[in-house]
């Protein structure tokens, strides 16, 4: 039985990799779950393989708890496809998203056919593991930076933010309708314009408002 090397990493985080040996008759399934074994994120999540170009660019799609339209549409599910299947080239390239709810993406390049299984050995098998998966705070992952943040006060969950929210702001900026936040910022700066028109007459000498008298006619 041939074992497939599999070389799989992050495309955000360029030095955290992981070789994953598994044979060739498995299934797309067993090597989403084995990456993930490999981070200790929740491999039960929505996500897909597709087929993939030297340059990266997906082609068919290989999903793992597809919506109704994927299923719909006849989409290749991980669990009933081998792996062997879908390797036409000694370097085959597969581009995966993980959990479409909160996505991010990973490359996976088929670098090495072995022509037997190693004793001892129970496959799928992490034979490299290069760099620590990223944090993640429920399906987020949380770069450096925002992770010291996020110690303290984590805005984005406070506010309830979504990712869309920010689309949509975005195209209420555009058609020129405030949002509350800039409605309440406008209003904030009448009233300082107010309380400093005030301020200058209170300073002009002797000014009293019951001096002003009503023209006698």
């Amino acid at each position: 039985m041939a074992i497939y090397r599999f070389k799989v990493s992050f495309e955000d985080y360029d030095d955290i990799e992981r070789d994953i040996d598994i044979k060739s008759n498995q299934t797309f399934e067993a090597l989403h779950r084995a990456i993930h074994q490999s981070t200790g994120y929740n491999a039960d999540l929505s996500s897909s393989f597709y087929v993939s170009s030297d340059q990266w660019i997906k082609k068919e799609e290989i999903a793992f708890l597809p919506n109704q339209r994927k299923i719909n549409n006849g989409v290749a599910t991980m669990e009933n496809s081998k792996l062997s299947s879908f390797i036409d080239d000694p370097h085959q390239k597969f581009y995966y998203t993980y959990n479409f709810d909160r996505p991010f993406d990973f490359h996976v390049q088929l670098v090495k056919i072995l022509l037997s299984e190693e004793d001892g050995k129970t496959y799928p098998y992490v034979s490299r593991t290069q760099g620590e998966a990223p944090k993640i705070a429920g399906t987020v992952i949380i770069s450096p930076v925002a992770s010291v943040v996020s110690e303290d006060f984590d805005f984005l969950n406070e506010l309830d933010f979504q990712p869309e929210d920010a689309e949509e702001l975005e195209q209420l900026s555009d058609m020129g309708i405030n949002t509350k936040q800039e409605i309440e910022e406008e209003q904030e700066e009448d009233q300082e314009e107010k309380d400093e028109f005030m301020d200058d007459f209170s300073d002009n000498d002797g000014y009293d408002p019951d001096d002003i008298q009503k023209d006698e006619y």
